[in-house]
């Protein structure tokens, strides 16, 4: 770093995205994206918004927070969109942890950098052994507490009860559920934003619905909550969605039975894999989102994830050493897939 980087940064360990290497075409499995496209509305939105973008966005983004409203059956003053989830995540730390943060060990890279970045006092609480997550961890934390539901990168997703003993046993904090993954699998905590007005709860358009070039993001919670982060999107960043992006994902909202029909292919595609992978001794977590966290008791999880590339397979390993053993897998395509299973049978009969 530079002479002239501020001291109160200089412990930040940034977020690690997943590689993009443009040396060669590759089964890209790394990063979690949709293997299917946009949908129809959300292209053709965003190639019409493209003629205006001349003029800045409406800042409150009226008719989009009214779209997604409708669509999760909430009112449009419990929305704030963002740049990606991401944004609004930033925006929670900034807002609601003056008394600290308290997150999973083993979750979302991107906690622990926006509390280093907001000058939050952040505590890191250990996942069980089989990565779950004990909900008796988080009663009455006394702190901001941050869920990422279903969990990543295990996979691993609690209960809609579960989430609620959680917000009920923290009246005094907020409870953030980030529900990134929510689509494939679990059960969203939105209804419960009626009941309790600490729940924040943050979803994105990256994973179910194809859009994670568009970087879009919104928050659902009491009105009071989504006031408090539109002063801090205000202050900000009032533009921090773009017209052509806010125009796509209002296409891809009015293209609802798209995203559910991708989701359910998505999750068939997952049980075919899961079962493929247990039959040649792969074990892992069992899986509520658009990936798979898998380990083999005959081969090093960083030196499975190398042979693959050198394949032209990427997948996502992870160095710490608590989670070492395994890689994360995108579920993609169906052609996709059984090019990674293939991969993977003749790398382990190799090692034979």
């Amino acid at each position: 770093m530079s002479r002239f980087f501020t001291t109160k940064l200089s412990a930040l360990k940034p977020y690690t995205p997943g590689e993009q290497p443009q040396d060669m075409q590759y089964v890209k499995l790394n990063t979690n994206e949709s293997p299917y496209p946009p949908s129809p509305k959300a292209l053709a939105y965003a190639r019409d918004a493209a003629s205006s973008l001349m003029l800045y966005p409406d800042p409150e983004y009226k008719v989009l927070c009214a779209k997604i409203a409708e669509v999760l059956g909430v009112q449009a003053d419990q929305v704030v969109v963002g740049n990606g989830s991401d944004e609004i995540l930033d925006f929670a730390f900034a807002a609601f942890c003056e008394k600290g943060a308290v997150y999973p060990d083993t979750s979302y890279g991107f906690y622990p950098v926006f509390a280093c970045m907001n000058g939050v006092s952040g505590t890191e609480i250990p996942v069980g052994d089989d990565l779950s997550l004990n909900p008796a961890d988080y009663a009455g934390a006394g702190k901001t507490v941050f869920i990422a539901n279903p969990n990543a990168p295990s996979g691993v997703a609690l209960s809609l009860s579960d989430i609620e003993t959680i917000v009920r046993s923290n009246p005094d904090s907020v409870v953030v559920i980030d529900e990134a993954y929510v689509d494939f699998g679990a059960v969203s905590a939105v209804p419960l934003t009626k009941k309790y007005d600490n729940l924040l709860v943050v979803q994105t358009f990256s994973k179910s619905r194809s859009l994670a070039g568009a970087r879009f993001g919104f928050g659902i919670g009491s009105p009071e909550l989504i006031s408090d982060l539109n002063r801090i999107r205000f202050s900000k960043n009032p533009y921090n969605v773009s017209r052509t992006t806010a125009a796509a994902a209002l296409g891809a909202l009015e293209d609802e039975d798209i995203t559910r029909e991708n989701c359910r292919k998505i999750m068939e595609t997952r049980r075919r894999t899961a079962e493929r992978l247990k039959a040649m001794g792969f074990t892992g977590p069992e899986s509520s989102t658009n990936f798979l966290f898998i380990k083999h008791p005959e081969i090093d999880g960083k030196e499975l994830y190398l042979k693959l590339k050198e394949r032209g397979v990427l997948v996502r390993h992870f160095d710490k050493e608590r989670i070492a053993a395994y890689n994360r897998v995108t579920i993609g395509t169906d052609e996709q897939m059984e090019i990674f299973i293939t991969t993977v049978s003749a790398i382990l009969e190799e090692m034979k």
